[in-house]
């Protein structure tokens, strides 16, 4: 099990992590498959080829559980740590970039910074809508809830 080279989708986060975000609707990109995965998405994707899990998370809105999807990002991340992680959902832009957002406050940056980190560092629009915004800067780790 290794991390992922830098590439298309490659986040590294702050604490030297790295994760791929990625859009289900497009192929896969190039190169090595994930290790392991987390999909974000209204009904179950069926990834065939490696261990995932799935998070019930309808498109533009928040998770169906948020306790639940912290403790599936506090996963990945460690995950994450020695193995290649995956997160996507649809687009691979608000969902993804949501979990991503998360990521970036488990490696340490400070939740009212973290839309502003994965916009710079993973997609121009990531976190698309104000609720999922104000989920990601509100965020609370020491309680598993936002």
């Amino acid at each position: 099990m290794s991390s992922w080279d830098l590439g298309d989708g490659i986040v590294e986060l702050p604490d030297g992590r790295r994760v791929r975000g990625r859009g289900l609707k497009r192929p896969a990109p190039d190169g090595s498959t994930p290790d392991y995965g987390v999909y974000l998405t209204a009904g179950e994707p069926r990834i065939d080829g490696w261990p995932y899990r799935w998070l019930r998370w309808r498109d533009f809105r928040l998770p169906r559980n948020p306790s639940t999807a912290i403790e599936a990002l506090y996963d990945a991340h460690d995950r994450c740590s020695s193995e290649r992680v995956e997160i996507a959902c649809s687009g691979g832009v608000g969902r993804t970039g949501t979990a991503i957002a998360v990521l970036a406050i488990m490696s340490g940056i400070p939740p009212e910074d973290a839309v502003e980190w994965v916009r710079r560092n993973y997609h121009r629009r990531a976190v698309e809508t104000p609720w999922q915004r104000r989920w990601v800067a509100n965020l609370r780790l020491d309680g598993l809830s936002a």
